[in-house]
């Protein structure tokens, strides 16, 4: 009986700790569409990624991801239109969030392009009451607890950009600031400054620097990315190291099939008191890109 009341008063627990759980990939970097609707990648028509996460792996319950993102760039109207998807599931509670956004783009110098972007969440967070064990299964407070719930949500960012740097800020789940029936999904912002080099070199480096604040909760961030060619002008592969506020390392890889298929995979370590407990978090990412057409402006016809 004792054991029972644990297990349910650990599963209680992740009901009131699932508002503080921001979800995200090691990836982002890559795609910065995940944590902003602003990122828009203009040398491309269109841009489509999957990813899979597994957390804190050997640790009963951790949470389990999936990610989908597409985007499609319109130049003539300097207009990007996006959606994402993530689903997670920590123990017994699901979530997920579907988002619609729109981005604009505009100069503001011969160099750096100034993108703006809101995104329109649909969110959701249910339980499987089938794999929960009550200590009173007749106390009906219990099941209200558990009851499925729905909203929308919503986001917006910006991000600053040229060939080699590129500058944004974002915040998630806006309407949580003012409303408690989106606590499930609280709001969380981002500040990043990344950048990377572009040379004829062999290995290219790159670096990035973030801040994400939540609720009470502040981390940082710092990348370090090194980027080996095949020829002067195409990536063969890259790796990387990151160290995350606090006690979080991890390493990133990332390897072209084509010119236009890259796989990514990430690993970190928690080298806190859950390091006994876990073997890591292991996440990967298939990423597809369409060119864009070729437009002749100088061309007779």
């Amino acid at each position: 009986m004792k054991k029972v009341v644990v297990v349910f008063i650990f599963a209680v627990s992740c009901v009131s700790l699932i508002a503080q759980s921001n979800i995200r990939l090691n990836n982002y970097w890559e795609n910065t569409y995940y944590i902003n609707p602003a990122s828009i990648d203009e040398d491309y028509m269109a841009d489509f990624s999957m990813a899979a996460r597994k957390q804190w792996a050997g640790f009963s319950g951790s949470p389990k991801t999936f990610f989908a993102a597409g985007t499609t760039y319109l130049d003539n109207i300097h207009t990007q239109f996006g959606a994402k998807v993530s689903v997670d599931k920590i123990g017994y509670t699901s979530t997920s969030d579907i988002a619609l956004s729109y981005a604009y783009s505009f100069p503001v110098s011969d160099k750096w392009k100034l993108h703006l972007g809101l995104a329109l969440n649909y969110q959701s967070l249910s339980y499987d009451v089938s794999e929960v064990t009550f200590p009173t299964a007749d106390d009906p407070t219990i099941y209200d607890r558990l009851l499925s719930q729905s909203n929308f949500n919503a986001g917006v960012g910006l991000e600053l950009t040229n060939k080699y740097w590129t500058v944004g800020a974002s915040s998630q789940n806006v309407f949580s600031i003012f409303s408690s029936i989106n606590q499930q999904f609280s709001n969380a912002n981002f500040f990043y400054t990344r950048y990377r080099q572009f040379t004829h070199d062999f290995i290219n480096l790159g670096f990035g620097v973030s801040a994400i604040q939540e609720n009470k909760l502040l981390q940082t961030e710092l990348n370090l990315m090194s980027y080996f060619k095949v020829t002067p002008q195409t990536d063969a592969f890259q790796v990387g190291l990151f160290y995350r506020t606090w006690n979080e390392v991890g390493l990133l890889f990332g390897i072209n099939l084509t010119d236009n298929i890259k796989l990514s995979y990430s690993y970190d370590y928690n080298v806190s008191g859950i390091s006994s407990k876990s073997y890591g978090t292991h996440e990967l990412m298939l990423s597809y890109k369409i060119d864009r057409p070729f437009q002749c402006h100088n061309c007779w016809y």
